[in-house]
């Protein structure tokens, strides 16, 4: 079966107010685009080119008119409403007459992971045929995220969320693959304290059936969440940064979908014509006449 892709891009985005009192968190720039391309381009790393976008429905409007219906990438877009956010796992409820019983990944919008040979080990964690498998990565602020407990041998013991004294420093990313059953998982989710149906909880079933995978992220990769003023700085930093001086492109849709093998090099000059005289749009006329191989 061919997995499914799900970028969850609702929220109010009250940590970024008042930025995000007329816009989409989502919608916001990371340096030179928009930033539900990063995520965005993380499924495409994975060989996923079916997605669905959640968002409210006072923003899906905005994300079709941005993303259109994916032919041009070689992908496919379907748009769901969220109506009231009620925990990342709702997910799953909103798009399961979608995944129609399907295996899927799940990305949160507002998530930035790069780092090298990353489209390898998505890929490997895509066709994976049961079980679940998450990222982590270590932070200095783990208290913030869910965070992976491991044992004495390396092994998996729990997932707590936002632990008051976290027993390591490794959070998991807002990057979630799934197996088939996950929709049926979710519906057994139970509202937590606060009233949201947590991806922990999730997690943790799959972990009690001995079937979760983490990956750790290494040194080489980057995981940012630009949820925060600060954040959103750092990750726009981090990307003009490698833009700049590596002439690398970070959460380019089009570029990524050129290296997969979605479009071919003349719909990559269509996408770098389209973007004219920008920075973006050189560094995608040089990537399809094969100067940045």
């Amino acid at each position: 079966m061919n997995m499914k892709g799900i970028v969850l891009a609702g929220g109010s985005g009250t940590r970024l107010h008042p930025i995000t009192l007329a816009s989409s968190k989502q919608l916001l720039p990371v340096y030179d685009k928009p930033m539900i391309y990063y995520p965005l381009t993380v499924l495409m790393l994975a060989g996923i080119r079916d997605i669905l976008i959640i968002s409210t429905p006072a923003d899906l409007p905005q994300f079709r008119r941005l993303l259109g219906d994916g032919h041009s990438l070689g992908l496919h877009f379907t748009y769901a409403e969220q109506a009231r956010p009620e925990g990342i796992a709702q997910a799953f409820l909103i798009a399961d007459e979608w995944l129609a019983g399907q295996p899927c990944a799940l990305v949160l919008g507002d998530n930035l992971i790069f780092g090298e040979d990353l489209s390898a080990v998505f890929r490997a964690a895509a066709v994976r045929p049961e079980g679940a498998t998450v990222f982590a990565y270590q932070v200095r602020d783990p208290e913030r995220y869910g965070v992976v407990q491991f044992g004495e041998t390396g092994e998996v013991v729990d997932i707590l969320e936002k632990p008051v004294a976290p027993p390591s420093p490794w959070a998991v990313t807002g990057l979630y693959f799934y197996d088939a059953r996950v929709t049926e998982f979710a519906r057994a989710v139970k509202p937590s304290p606060r009233g949201e149906l947590e991806i922990t909880d999730l997690n943790r079933m799959y972990l009690e059936e001995g079937s979760l995978h983490v990956e750790r992220l290494g040194r080489g990769c980057a995981w940012l969440d630009a949820g925060t003023p600060d954040s959103l700085l750092q990750a726009a930093s981090f990307v003009q940064t490698i833009q700049t001086r590596q002439g690398m492109l970070v959460g380019c849709p089009e570029e990524v979908a050129y290296r997969m093998g979605f479009i071919d090099a003349d719909m990559l000059h269509s996408h770098a014509r389209r973007l004219g005289k920008t920075e973006l749009g050189r560094l995608l006329r040089d990537v399809a006449n094969g100067v940045h191989a």
